[in-house]
């Protein structure tokens, strides 16, 4: 019982910790949903290029992680938006990025382990 405890302590510490370094940025899902919602169309192959506002979002998006935690942050929120995308073509995501000239420190894929970002 008390080794349970114990873990659970050290794991809701972990965390806030997390959580208090990714809240410095004031980064949020939201806010990276909301840069990658005009792309919706192009990853699921109903328009043949990427919108203007979609690879402004990917760009800002680019912009926005500043460090480790914030990289996996940003990562584990754009892979939960992918996975709420029907029809997603996962390799026309994964292709987004270069599509709109803005490479990211990782690719898209619903497959990624976010925590091998550095």
């Amino acid at each position: 019982m008390k080794g349970t405890v114990a873990a659970a302590v050290v794991v809701a510490a972990l965390a806030v910790a997390l959580l208090a370094e990714v809240g410095h940025g004031a980064l949020t899902c939201v806010e990276v949903d909301a840069n990658l919602l005009p792309c919706a169309e192009y990853v699921t192959g109903k328009e043949a290029a990427p919108p203007a506002l979609c690879c402004q979002g990917v760009k800002r998006i680019r912009a926005l992680p500043a460090g480790t935690v914030e990289r996996r942050f940003v990562c584990e929120c754009i892979k939960s938006a992918a996975a709420r995308f029907d029809g997603l073509k996962s390799d026309i995501a994964r292709d987004l990025p270069a599509a709109c000239g803005s490479p990211l420190p990782f690719p898209l894929a619903l497959d990624f382990d976010c925590n091998t970002i550095p």
